[in-house]
């Protein structure tokens, strides 16, 4: 596989046609080698319009997902990040590259151990990488200026929203498979939000997210 003409058919033909046209994303992309970040078994799909399994039921996303994220976030030098679900540590890595500080947590100690080993690799050490459930919030750091949820959250849940600063932007994905919808939150006020609707997507349930009731009769 030429990796580099994989990489620039990725940005062309995936991630630039879904609206990712912020130049600031368009060149980041090619400074972190997603193909370093993939399971060695799935070196083959780093750079496919289709989610790679992890394990334990989890997956990177696809990546203009990915990219469209970051434009949403509009991710400046001084923000302080806060990432729930690690990973595979690539879009840590992307988020690291684009804020002053990135806290990243996910409920596996294996891919929070395997993240520390990649971004190592690549001098990326703005980031805390924590292990712990975070599905409903994570506020041992105070409050953050941007906030992206990488796993689909059954109902909303305005924990996340309340861990933001005044001026922040919070990305979540709400709903039940077939159909979620992508959320871009900005608080506006000390109790003031905004909603804007993004698109709809599948991806894997946060474990441990609230779930809707259930009536048994």
């Amino acid at each position: 596989m030429n990796i580099e003409q994989a990489r620039f058919n990725m940005i062309e033909q995936q991630i630039r046609p879904w609206e990712v046209l912020d130049p600031r994303v368009l060149e980041l992309l090619p400074q972190v080698p997603r193909e370093d970040f993939v399971p060695p078994s799935q070196r083959k799909l780093a750079f496919a319009d289709t989610e790679i399994p992890l394990g334990h039921g989890q997956v990177m996303m696809p990546p203009r997902l990915e990219a469209r994220l970051l434009q949403v976030l509009d991710i400046q030098p001084s923000d302080t990040i806060l990432e729930i679900g690690t990973g595979s540590g690539y879009l840590t890595a992307l988020l690291a590259r684009s804020g002053q500080h990135v806290y990243s947590v996910d409920i596996f100690a294996e891919f929070t151990a395997s993240a520390r080993q990649k971004l190592a690799a690549h001098g990326i050490g703005n980031v805390t990488l924590e292990t712990g459930n975070a599905a409903c919030g994570w506020n041992q750091h105070g409050t953050y200026d941007v906030i992206a949820v990488t796993g689909s959250l059954p109902l909303f849940a305005d924990v996340f929203q309340q861990q933001l600063n005044v001026g922040g932007r919070l990305f979540m994905i709400v709903g039940q498979a077939p159909s979620m919808e992508a959320l871009l939150i900005t608080r506006v006020g000390s109790a003031e939000w905004t909603r804007e609707s993004l698109f709809e997507t599948c991806v894997p349930a946060l474990i441990n997210a609230p779930q809707p009731q259930t009536f048994v009769l």
